[in-house]
């Protein structure tokens, strides 16, 4: 997806129906509202609709929806659309319905796995049709083996299914990032050598749920990490803005690779009003506002750092990406992956 190139008076939500957010590092860290996301997001949705799409499996949809209003965005739990709902999806098209599922993760999954009309077990000595992994605080040792008991044997050989909500690596908090549930799987994994099929983000499912919930025809998608929102968005074809409030820093954003690239780079979401500047290339200069970038060999040099990091930034994201090479090919000024964003 284009990142640059449009005219210099649009802002990202120009001609956007239905805006989609993820939740941990885009609207909250932890309990607490992350600066600004509350009252922009408020300000998005008059004339739009507002959606939320989570990977997080350890709450319902109705306590996300109770989360966000108590913190002044009013939202119903079909606004939230979250990964068990996903892998719902997946589990009913590889078990019989009816069938008993061994539940790794929290109260999020367990309400959907019963929703789905399934039985839930926390124990492979019950024979479980499949297991269903997801994050919750409270997994741990005791529920990660029971997983293993029930995978021990491959899917090929006639094993059992294994769904994973989601594999993000780690988790924001108010008191810092924490491992998230791709650790946990990883952990599985690591004791019974097989694979998981994921369910939510960087997956198209659950994309295509949201789009076809909220009837959006032209969505926007807001998210804080490249290799799950940002992919995910990218795969399903659908614009997206990483903000920088959550998990991935400007390094991150430097080396994004192309199916990972956002269309647009935020420094928090009161930026979704504002004009979104064009990048404009000549001679091999990328100009952004007043930041000037060019690429020399393996050098990048910055010609002008400009009156705004993030126009800075966005310059130099165009030009490495622009070279469709990898990031550990050039010489990086310090400056240029300098972060005087607001992170959790």
């Amino acid at each position: 997806m284009g990142l640059f190139g449009r005219d210099r008076a649009r802002t990202p939500l120009d001609g956007v129906d239905v805006v989609l957010a993820d939740l941990d590092g885009v609207v909250y860290a932890g309990a607490h509202a992350l600066p600004f996301a509350v009252e922009s997001l408020a300000r998005a949705g008059d004339g739009r609709r507002l959606g939320y799409i989570t990977n997080n499996a350890s709450r319902t949809d109705a306590s996300v929806a109770r989360h966000l209003s108590e913190l002044g965005l009013e939202t119903a739990p079909r606004d939230v659309v979250t990964s068990p709902q996903a892998a719902m999806r997946l589990l009913a098209d590889r078990v019989p319905a009816g069938s008993t599922v061994l539940v790794v993760g929290g109260e999020g999954l367990v309400v959907e796995v019963e929703r789905a009309g399934f039985v839930v077990t926390r124990s492979a000595e019950d024979l479980p049709a499949a297991v269903v992994q997801g994050f919750a605080p409270e997994v741990g040792w005791a529920q990660l083996a029971e997983a293993a008991f029930a995978l021990a044997t491959p899917e090929e050989e006639g094993g059992i299914p294994w769904i994973a909500t989601n594999t993000d690596w780690t988790i924001p908090q108010a008191r810092g990032i924490a491992p998230g549930n791709g650790t946990l799987v990883s952990a599985v994994h690591t004791a019974v050598g097989r694979l998981a099929t994921v369910a939510g983000k960087p997956e198209v499912p659950i994309f295509q749920e949201a789009v076809a919930r909220f009837g959006a025809q032209h969505p926007l998608f807001l998210g804080d990490r490249l290799d799950t929102d940002i992919l995910g968005a990218n795969r399903a074809e659908i614009p997206s803005a990483l903000v920088l409030t959550g998990i991935d820093r400007p390094k991150h954003v430097l080396a994004a690779p192309a199916g990972s690239q956002p269309t647009y780079i935020l420094s928090d979401l009161r930026e979704l009003f504002e004009p979104y500047p064009e990048a404009v290339v000549s001679d091999g200069v990328v100009t952004v506002g007043q930041a000037r970038v060019r690429i020399d060999g393996p050098d990048i040099r910055i010609l002008a750092e400009g009156d705004k990091p993030i126009n800075l930034l966005r310059a130099g994201a165009k030009a490495i990406w622009d070279t469709g090479r990898a990031i550990y090919g050039f010489r990086v000024p310090e400056i240029l992956y300098a972060d005087p964003f607001h992170r959790p």
